[in-house]
């Protein structure tokens, strides 16, 4: 699989309209009312086919609840992708267990943690937003409110995922780094290069500016058993205001949860600052409380407000996002990084 960073190189060429502050502000010109305005983003490469799911929903008016929910189920059934869904890597001990969250502008919301044996956290975590009293629903308790749902029991660990477990235990070294995908097998204990954790967090705003977000992932491969990320916490690694706006991170999620880190963006935004700016404060807090640490971590934060605009910041550079409308339906943005 090609290296992301020249995936990125390829794909700016044709990303110049988008640049940060002023690309994200191209929704005029659509005669399509049911188009007009809509916008979704996602993190990472793979979020171009994610988005391109999300738009099937948004161009045709629909929710952008429903879009984010489709849009994030497209890496969670990729095999070739090992940071999330049925073919993420295993904990050390060989499970795999999967984290997800959705959250609505109205500020319904929904997340499993550590949930086995579902390939599509995302519905699930949909499901305990609307069918239950609750917010998050972890391991074995999540499982069973999955099964008594209808949801489908089935093995995740992949006969690849499960030949990079064996490989790694050879080692057994253990260390997250930063933008995992470029790492070499000696730090990460990966064969071929291949990182060690990310995270799909996605944004979308529909034609009548709705905001919804989805965020899902395998967490960090060889993690303790039990581990649980930012990915499927409120606040950290999504948080919704319909008022406001709506941020999702990817990265490290210990460092995203200390600062509860989606949330502090949209507050951000609440006060006055663009989505970039919001971002960049964001990273800077990781950064000023952890200093040296810093130096070695990637947190990236991905932000949009209620009137569509975007903005990213991450702590190294590496870190890219897929931004979809009426006007572009395959732009990938390289953000800008402290680093």
């Amino acid at each position: 699989m090609a290296d992301r960073r020249d995936f990125l190189k390829a794909s700016l060429l044709g990303a110049s309209a988008f640049a940060l502050a002023g690309g994200a502000n191209a929704l005029a010109g659509s005669s399509d009312k049911s188009k007009a305005g809509a916008r979704v983003v996602s993190t990472w490469d793979f979020g171009v086919a994610a988005n391109q799911a999300a738009w099937s929903v948004l161009a045709k008016g629909g929710h952008a609840l429903d879009a984010v929910e489709a849009g994030v189920m497209v890496p969670e059934a990729d095999l070739k992708n090992h940071s999330v869904g049925r073919a993420g890597y295993p904990d050390r001990d060989g499970h795999v267990t999967l984290d997800a969250s959705i959250m609505d502008a109205d500020g319904s919301c929904g997340a499993v943690a550590a949930l086995e044996h579902i390939a599509h956290p995302i519905q699930v975590a949909r499901r305990v937003m609307e069918r239950t009293p609750h917010v998050l629903l972890v391991g074995d308790g999540a499982l069973q409110f999955a099964l008594e749902q209808g949801f489908k029991k089935e093995e995740l660990l992949t006969p690849e995922s499960e030949q990079a477990w064996k490989e790694w235990l050879k080692n057994a070294h253990y260390q997250p780094s930063a933008n995992s995908e470029v790492r070499d097998y000696g730090k990460t204990g990966m064969p071929g290069g291949k990182g060690n954790h990310d995270t799909i967090g996605m944004l979308a705003i529909d034609a009548s500016g709705r905001l919804a977000g989805a965020c899902t992932t395998s967490g960090m491969a060889w993690k303790l058993r039990g581990r649980v990320g930012d990915s499927p916490i409120i606040g950290a690694g999504l948080y919704v205001d319909g008022e406001v706006g709506a941020a999702t991170s990817t990265g490290v999620g210990e460092e995203v949860i200390r600062n509860a880190g989606s949330f502090l963006v949209v507050e951000l935004m609440r006060q006055g600052r663009s989505p970039q700016e919001a971002c960049h404060e964001a990273v800077m807090r990781i950064v000023r409380k952890r200093p040296n640490a810093s130096k070695d971590l990637q947190v990236g934060f991905l932000a949009m407000n209620h009137h569509g605009e975007v903005g990213a910041f991450a702590i190294q550079p590496g870190f890219s996002y897929a931004v979809c409308d009426a006007q572009r339906q395959d732009g990938l943005l390289a953000s800008k990084s402290v680093f």
